[in-house]
């Protein structure tokens, strides 16, 4: 074997396929092993293949396990033990003694003295140096799978680290609404209810997308993405805001929207940062950098507060709060003035709506004037049986509270 030339082949497909070199070699000896077994015509045969890479040279055995008596049944025995088949349909039916694959511990005992039932036992073979067209074939389909494995496990154990974070990737195409993603290694998918409403996107197209989930069940790794969900913003504060990345500011609570708008309660562990001109910015450049990456959507920061009566004045932002009045079962009355109605309920009831989502609470807004009159759009309450995001998203989501996707089958090409 030409050794200079297969150490280059190895090195260049581990390169290329981002996995250990070991891994190809395994691969290269699983393949050689199955070509012998097949180029004998035993596929009872247990080969195994030790390939030296300083030397090039390749040895070929045979492994057999030592057994006894209680741990095989022997063809012999076969036909007494028909008439008793039915009393052992609820035991464990034992393998059949086959002396290319097994050695009696009597026979083991004779070449190595300590040999224990269960240990294996290698004997060299003939050496094959010229294999045949279909064990040729053979050889070949066990070293692509063997190296789809192996890249899989690669590809699953980088990005199982970047599961709650955001990567970049290019939009590669569309297909029934979903939109898959060339991340470098390998493809992610976004599926429709993951994109961001009324954002459109362009094949070439480079965009940083929330790893939601990381999945094994299928074919290939399933990257799931997501551009919707309000832990994409809260990353993306990370990612834009030098205090939050040192863990100086923190957001506690989000609620979104996609597409329209997100609000976030942020708070300072030093007393000496204002949390909210942090994340703004100088001339609202900070935020106005998340809001691009976000198609537009508008960005209200909130101081967070430990007090309901002020978190939750707080959270009607940019409407100015009269009196807060909360009751046990986590209901709030919220009293504004007649010219900032419309700032607090918001166009649809949408700024009471996230404020809700933001504290837990439910808010009812009303006049100042008018407190016994309920208004339209004015309650917002939190559905029950969804997550809260006010409580979720300062948390890392655990596994098992992961939606589960099931990605489509991938073209042959992917």
């Amino acid at each position: 074997m030409d050794l200079k030339a297969l150490v280059q082949t190895v090195n260049q497909i581990a390169e290329e396929k981002g996995i250990e070199s070991n891994k190809v070699f395994e691969a290269i000896e699983d393949a050689l092993a199955a070509a012998y077994r097949k180029e004998s015509g035993n596929r009872a045969l247990v080969v195994r293949v030790k390939l030296e890479p300083k030397t090039g040279e390749v040895l070929f055995y045979q492994v057999k396990e030592v057994v006894d008596e209680n741990s095989v049944r022997f063809v012999d025995e076969e036909v007494a033990a028909e008439a008793t088949e039915a009393a052992e349909t609820e035991e464990e039916k034992l393998p059949r003694y086959n002396p290319d694959r097994h050695l009696l511990i009597k026979e083991a005992e004779v070449l190595k003295s300590d040999a224990k039932v269960g240990d294996e036992l290698t004997f060299p073979l003939v050496q094959e140096d010229d294999f045949g067209r279909i064990a040729a074939q053979t050889a070949k389909q066990v070293i692509l799978q063997r190296l789809r494995e192996a890249e899989r496990d690669s590809i699953m154990a980088e990005f199982k680290d970047k599961e709650g974070t955001i990567v970049s990737g290019v939009v590669q195409r569309f297909e029934r609404g979903n939109i898959y993603v060339d991340l470098g290694r390998t493809n992610g998918i976004m599926f429709a209810n993951e994109s961001i409403p009324g954002e459109h996107y362009r094949a070439g197209e480079r965009l940083r997308f929330y790893v939601l989930a990381v999945q094994s069940e299928t074919r290939i790794p399933g990257i799931i993405l997501s551009r919707a969900h309000p832990r994409f913003v809260a990353k993306l504060f990370e990612m834009e805001i030098p205090e939050m990345a040192e863990n100086i500011v923190e957001i506690k609570a989000i609620a979104r929207e996609p597409g329209s708008r997100t609000k976030a309660a942020v708070a300072s562990n030093v007393p000496e940062i204002d949390p909210v001109g942090s994340c703004v910015g100088q001339r609202g450049t900070r935020i106005m950098a998340i809001s691009n990456e976000l198609g537009q959507e508008k960005l209200d920061v909130v101081p967070w507060s430990e007090k309901p009566e002020d978190f939750i004045a707080n959270s009607l932002n940019p409407a100015k709060v009269r009196s807060v009045e909360i009751t046990d079962n986590r209901e709030a009355k919220v009293l504004v003035a007649d010219d900032q109605l419309s700032l607090a309920i918001g166009r649809g009831g949408q700024n009471v709506r996230l404020a809700a989502k933001l504290t837990g609470w439910k808010i009812d807004v009303r006049s100042e004037v008018r407190p016994e009159e309920k208004l339209e759009g004015g309650v917002a309450e939190v559905t029950e049986g969804k997550n809260n995001e006010a409580e979720e998203e300062g948390k890392e989501v655990k596994p098992e509270e992961k939606p589960v996707y099931h990605k489509p089958v991938a073209d042959d090409d992917e």
